[in-house]
């Protein structure tokens, strides 16, 4: 049906003398007329209330597709069918016709708790409905709509605005390999708009080229578990998807990777319903990502069943955790510093045997050269895992949302650790920063790429034996012995950064000293 429909705009086209439209700019001519729609809606404001309410509407039209597809092919093979969801609840029911409920009557249809539903009837409104629903056995697809919905709000508050929109994403057909995959690509675009637009929640989203070069390097193989534990909007995942689903070659190795290779966990209801969409349009046909915070289990429970191959995550830095997640981790080892809990946590959840699991993180400096807590976490990271490669970002790879510089530690359980390989990134010839509209590209990692292949000490790479390392106190903010730190060169947020790092490592030790001093009998 959707080939025949797509074959008469093509013909359509060619008899007026233009050339039919691809799959990209069909579209892309359905997005951008979506989004214009959208900003004449007075309960939107900008692309951070915009992108959550298209995603939605996707997710619902994607569901009733798949659904359709499956239902046909259960009566091909003479088997029952029972829906995920019922009507009038489905797409096709409410949604899939232009005259359709529209106006106040679809605000209220989706909205309400209660209401009259497009077949005339009372019950429960659109989000009330998919938010009750519940699995037969748990782990199934209701279970996971359920889970998108409670965190899920319209913003739209014009239904007749919110219905030409339903209209225009009515025209994805999600049947179409050749449309999910374009489309695919054009969502993670407006992801990054997304995080541009949104200031202070840009936490959201990772520079594709630092996820490109962490799957790269750690490159996940069919068969492995890959697990990111502060997913945000899933850029490590799909990456990975995409890495392992290269190596495909038999139908058995893809349905392997479709089953349980692919795991998440994110707490903030958007982008938990932005990674599921996001997984989705890239071939994922279950995204197992769990909502909530991964810190709520204490580390002593975690065991040889919850532990995974691969680990890929930019954990969240700068935040604080509530005392009671503070109780999952050793005395000794508590801190306010959410991303010293995650990595511990991910020390624990990396598989022992019968195959060492592996892991790359993107923490901030602080973590570098933290002691204290910090200190001893490090300190056991050295001394049972081996911490082999540290890659020292350059400057502004987050900017304008965070100007604190970051690193990437990559270990594995194969430890203990012997000699850290410390790479520095270097700044493109002259550039002082990178920027929104100038961000870090895939390509300058090319030079890293080949050296990790075959290892020796240069200019940007140098190595320190862990027994330094350690009787140091575990400091891992190590510079470059054969670089030049030339402060003219530094835009001056990052030298601020720098000072104000340097004053956190002068209080600590003063307040070492004062420990001592009182330790000292009068």
């Amino acid at each position: 049906m959707a080939a025949k429909k797509k074959t008469t705009n093509g013909n359509r086209s060619a008899a007026n003398g233009s050339p039919p439209a691809t799959t990209a700019q069909r579209l892309g001519t359905i997005l951008k007329s979506s989004r214009d729609i959208m900003r004449k809606d007075k309960g939107l404001s900008g692309e951070i209330d915009r992108i959550p309410v298209f995603t939605w509407i996707m997710f619902l039209k994607f569901l009733d597709d798949m659904e359709s597809m499956r239902e046909e092919e259960a009566t091909l093979s003479g088997k029952k069918f029972k829906s995920v969801i019922e009507p009038p609840y489905r797409w096709r029911d409410w949604a899939a016709k232009e005259d359709g409920i529209t106006g106040d009557e679809l605000i209220a249809f989706i909205n309400q708790e209660e209401c009259v539903r497009p077949d005339g009837s009372k019950g429960a409104g659109l989000f009330a409905y998919l938010r009750a629903l519940r699995g037969a056995e748990g782990g199934d697809r209701r279970d996971v709509i359920a889970t998108v919905f409670k965190g899920t709000v319209n913003r739209m508050i014009n239904g007749y605005l919110l219905r030409d929109v339903i209209n225009k994403v009515n025209g994805i057909h999600f049947t179409s390999s050749d449309e999910i995959h374009t489309l695919g690509n054009f969502y993670e675009s407006m992801l990054k708009e997304m995080r541009d637009a949104a200031g202070d929640s840009g936490e959201f989203y990772t520079p594709r080229a630092v996820v490109r070069f962490m799957v790269d390097v750690t490159d996940p193989k069919i068969g492995e578990t890959v697990l990111d534990p502060a997913c945000g909007t899933g850029g490590f995942l799909v990456e990975a998807f995409a890495h392992m689903e290269r190596q495909c070659k038999t139908v058995q190795q893809r349905r392997q990777l479709q089953q349980g290779s692919i795991l998440g966990n994110e707490a903030k209801p958007l982008p938990y319903l932005l990674a599921q969409m996001n997984l989705l349009l890239h071939g994922l046909e279950t995204p197992r990502i769990e909502p909530g915070n991964s810190l709520a289990v204490a580390l002593r429970e975690i065991g040889d069943k919850d532990r995974v191959d691969i680990i890929l995550t930019n954990p969240p830095f700068g935040g604080e955790e509530e005392r009671g997640i503070l109780s999952n981790f050793p005395e000794d080892k508590q801190t306010a510093e959410t991303a010293l809990l995650f990595l511990q946590l991910i020390m624990r959840k990396l598989r022992r045997a019968p195959k060492p699991g592996r892991a790359a993180v993107v923490v901030p400096n602080g973590v570098l050269f933290g002691d204290g807590v910090a200190a001893r976490i490090k300190e056991e990271l050295l001394r049972e895992f081996n911490l082999h490669t540290i890659v020292r970002l350059p400057n502004g790879v987050f900017a304008p949302y965070t100007i604190i510089p970051t690193n990437i530690l990559f270990f594995d359980r194969t430890g203990p650790s012997t000699n850290i390989w410390f790479y520095e990134l270097p700044l493109p010839d002259g550039r002082r920063n990178y920027t929104k509209t100038a961000p870090l590209q895939f390509e300058e990692f090319g030079a890293c790429r080949s050296w990790w292949r075959e290892r020796a000490e240069n200019e940007r790479a140098w190595k320190v034996p862990a027994a330094d390392l350690i009787a140091s106190g575990c400091n891992l903010d190590r510079r470059n012995p054969r670089g030049s730190e030339d402060a003219a060169t530094k835009p001056p947020e990052v030298l601020v950064e720098n000072i104000k790092n340097k004053e956190l490592q002068i209080a600590a030790v003063m307040d070492r000293l004062k420990g001592l001093l009182q330790e000292v009998p009068q």
